[in-house]
Formats: C-alpha cells, sequence, structure tokens
C-alpha cells in the first residue's frame, strides 16, 4: 500500500523506468545494457519504497501517546515552547531517515485546536533551531485526558513539502493519517510536565504502534 501523496512522484517513476528499460534494447555493450537496467529498477524501488504505507492495527487507548510517525528518538527533554503553550513543556523528538515510512499519525484522538504551516530554512534536522527555524507545522490535539498536546512536522535538509491533514475544529483519531513529510524528516511531541514517558534515546519507535507516554 501507498501513500496517496506519493501518487505523481509513483507514476513519473514508474514512466520514467519503462522507458529507459525500453531504450536500452538499442544499447550493443551488454554490461553497460545490464548496469543501466539495473540503476534504473533501483531508482523505482527506492521511490516506492519512500512512499509506502503499510497498514497497522492501531489499539486506541485514551491513556497512551503513540509514536506519531516511524524512526529514532533523539530527544527527549524539558524545554520552553514559544508558539502556542508559551511556557515549559516536555519535548520528544523522533528522527525519521530517508528508509523510514513518512506518513504522520495522530499520537491522540480528539480536537484540532490549531494548525499552522511556517515556511521556512532547511537545516538538518538534528540542527538545535531546526524546530524554530526550518519550514515546519505546528498542530495541536486536545482531548480529556492529556488536555493540549502540540505535535510539529519538521522539514530537514532533504524535505521540500509537508503536507499536513489537520484542521481547527476537526475531530481526529489516535493512529489515523495526519500527513505527511515527503523526504524529511523529523517530528517533535510537545508534552505537559510530569507526563510518563515510556519510552528512551536512541530507541526506534513505530507510527500507532509505540506507546510515548501514558497518563500520569
Amino acid at each position: 500500500m501507498f501513500h496517496k501523496e506519493g501518487t505523481p512522484s509513483i507514476l513519473l517513476g514508474t514512466t520514467f523506468t519503462a522507458v529507459v528499460l525500453l531504450l536500452t534494447d538499442y544499447i550493443e555493450t551488454n554490461w553497460v545494457k545490464m548496469a543501466i537496467q539495473i540503476a534504473t529498477l533501483v531508482f523505482l524501488i527506492i521511490i516506492l519504497q519512500f512512499f509506502r504505507n503499510p497498514k497497522r492495527a492501531v489499539i486506541l487507548n485514551d491513556n497512551h501517546i503513540l509514536a506519531p510517525v516511524d524512526g529514532k528518538v533523539v530527544v527527549i527533554e524539558e524545554v520552553y515552547e514559544g508558539e502556542y503553550f508559551k511556557d515549559k513543556r516536555l519535548q520528544v523528538s523522533i528522527f525519521m531517515s530517508p528508509i523510514n515510512v513518512h506518513v504522520t499519525r495522530y499520537a491522540i484522538s480528539g480536537v484540532v485546536k490549531f494548525s499552522k504551516y511556517h515556511p521556512g530554512k532547511f537545516l538538518v534536522a538534528w540542527h538545535p533551531k531546526a524546530s524554530e527555524e526550518n519550514e515546519r507545522t505546528t498542530v495541536v490535539v486536545e482531548n480529556t485526558t492529556f488536555g493540549a498536546i502540540l505535535y510539529r512536522q519538521i522539514a530537514g535538509a532533504l524535505a521540500r513539502r509537508i503536507v499536513n491533514y489537520a484542521e481547527e475544529g476537526m475531530q481526529v483519531i489516535q493512529g489515523t493519517d495526519a500527513g505527511f513529510i515527503k523526504f524529511g524528516s523529523r517530528v517533535d511531541l510537545f508534552l505537559p510536565l510530569g507526563t510518563p514517558i515510556n519510552v528512551e534515546l536512541n530507541q526506534k519507535a513505530v507510527g500507532g504502534k509505540t506507546i510515548i507516554a501514558t497518563k500520569a
């Protein structure tokens, strides 16, 4: 299963691959022909794997905050969140490599209270200022269990488009599709102070599956 945001890229990549494979019939040197064919097929496989969207059976639980994306936990720290809350929050950041699934999923069920896109730079995702200066979207979802939590999709050095489906007033369901980051890169969660965290630094997270935090 592939994400709908990948449809143009997949169609273009498939067409390009088909044309190149047909043209290689005119190449007489076998090793050159084979090298081009293999390189073209690898190119198509990379595109397909990047836009994959595995279906996952999400166990809905209002006492859990689930990982919004696949990747590695790179930050767990208390920070000042200055865009929406304007106070201290517990930040948990997940970095996505190019080989990870890049679908963003809702970490909790609730109502979208805030959703905003910010144009910006394309610093590497682990740069300390990436959360404030890179292209990004900020979304706040609120429910009665955790109150309001904020997640931020952040573009990286390779990412050039963030897709965000959250709109203010929407009722959203935990684990469902919240957006996509094309060729990028990081998602930050901002949670209430004192929230018990269930993950550790450098742990691999699976979107819609890994329990990031639980209700205190």
